[in-house]
């Protein structure tokens, strides 16, 4: 805690007034050390894993090219849970509308105007719903929460985000975040990021300072859809320096 003795000036108090705000959004972040970035080498080759790649690919697919929307986020959210999440999944889609410069996104008023649809459902109505997003009667969806993206060298069309409402608020917080970012392109996991929710052994459930950055490099106009690896590269360090100011 700070202490002002009285009758100090008008400077030792907005000081003392900055120093507990300070501590305060201290308390908030978390240890200093869980806020530090890694190198701008170990950042790119992250940011290599989780774009050209996915986690779920058809047998025939290849995915080995920079992946994203190449035009405005429509979402829509549709809540079949008991209970009502649409509030929080409306304040975590303004949060990263904000917070990714290169990303222009809204709300449409039904599925048909969107081109991502957030279901949130109750676990009973999970492998409904995934059968009903990948069109396949007979699949067993995988996960605890899973996100399908339609996509060509000419971006993704259309993303499905099915997040499980009804196993705690750490479940629900943590698919939100993951499924809805990886929607958005980086559809592969890196699980030596330890500070990204692109990593399935990690337990966050915040959009990251780490995240953070790998998305506004995604989102920036200077990566298009459908870039091989070597095609970004040589425009990664700059693209990195831009997205760590911004991030």
């Amino acid at each position: 805690m700070v202490k002002v003795k009285r009758g100090a000036d008008g400077k030792a108090r907005r000081f003392a007034r900055a120093a507990i705000v300070v501590a305060a959004l201290a308390l908030l972040s978390g240890p200093a050390h869980a806020q530090r970035l890694p190198s701008d080498a170990a950042m790119i080759e992250g940011f290599g894993k989780v774009v050209f790649g996915a986690e779920i690919t058809g047998a025939f697919s290849d995915s080995s090219y920079l992946k994203k929307f190449a035009g405005p986020v429509r979402f829509h959210i549709e809540n079949r849970a008991a209970i009502d999440r649409r509030a929080a999944v409306r304040a975590f889609l303004r949060q990263i509308d904000r917070q990714i410069a290169g990303l222009e996104s809204g709300l449409a008023p039904s599925r048909t105007s969107a081109n991502f649809v957030v279901h949130v459902v109750d676990r009973k109505d999970y492998q409904r719903t995934g059968r009903e997003v990948y069109r396949s009667p007979f699949m067993r969806v995988p996960g605890n929460c899973v996100v399908r993206a339609t996509y060509g060298r000419a971006g993704i069309t259309r993303s499905d985000a099915i997040i499980v409402s009804d196993e705690g608020d750490a479940l629900f917080r943590r698919c939100l975040i993951e499924e809805v970012l990886q929607g958005l392109g980086p559809l592969n996991d890196n699980a030596d990021a330890p500070q990204s929710v692109f990593n399935d052994t990690s337990n966050l459930t915040t959009f990251t300072p780490y995240d953070r950055v790998l998305m506004n490099m995604l989102y920036d106009r200077r990566l298009a859809p459908g870039m091989s690896p070597a095609e970004a590269e040589p425009l990664l360090r700059a693209i990195l320096r831009d997205a760590r100011r911004r991030g």
